[in-house]
This record gives structure tokens, sequence and C-alpha cells, in this order.
């Protein structure tokens, strides 16, 4: 299961495996150690072995990733134009739910605060 300590008096953030692996892999194609490596640096999640690779091949079953070719014997997989779909899909999700969280809280996204892989994230009241 995805690790991650929650912030003192907060909520752990929900981050499911395959979205946080087709979110890596809609900018290149990667093998699974860059993956959970890649994915605990802008997610802060680390994903055990068998979380990592039981989402690969269930994202692979459905066919939204695939394997591509490799030299070696680390196999790299690459996003498919389902799982852009998919993925496009779950970030709009989160995006509604976000707004209307925000809207229920009485806050407003801020362009200050702490930073997850580049995007500013905050909340000001």
């Amino acid at each position: 299961m995805a690790k991650r300590t929650p912030p003192p008096g907060g909520l752990e953030r929900n981050n499911e495996p395959a979205v946080l692996i087709l979110t890596s892999l809609a900018s290149r194609e990667k093998h699974g150690y860059a993956l959970s490596r890649i994915i605990e640096r802008f997610a802060g999640v680390a994903l055990g072995p068998g979380t990592l690779y039981g989402a690969i091949t269930r994202l692979e079953e459905r066919g939204l990733i695939e394997p591509t070719p490799s030299d070696d014997r680390r196999q790299p997989y690459r996003i498919t134009a389902g799982g852009r779909a998919a993925l496009s899909t779950a970030l709009e999700q989160m995006r509604q739910l976000s707004e209307i969280g925000t809207l229920r809280l009485g806050t407003r996204v801020t362009t200050s605060g702490p930073t997850l892989g580049g995007a500013t994230l905050g909340y000001s009241l």
C-alpha cells in the first residue's frame, strides 16, 4: 500500500497508485524502479513493490499502459491512448472535487504554499 505520514492534525492524502503511475508515464516511458522514485519525488508517496507492480499489472490488463521493447532486464512501460483518456477523466474529477471542497470551506486557492511537482499548493481564508 502507498505509505505516507499524514501531517500532524491533518488527513492523509488519498493517492490511487494507478493515477500516480499514469501521471508519471504521461511525460515519457519508464520502468518500475524509475516510476517508484519519481512518484515518491512528485507525490511524496512510497509505493511498495507489491503495490507498484500489482497496479502496473492491472493497468496493463486494462490496456491503459503497455510494455515497450528493452535491451536489459528492466521492463519499461508507456501510457496508451486509453490510459491518457482515463487519466484525463480522473484528473478532471479531482479538479471538480477540489473546487467544490474549496468553495464549501470558504477558502480560495493562492499562489503561495508548498509545491507538488512544480505546482504551487496553498489555501488562504
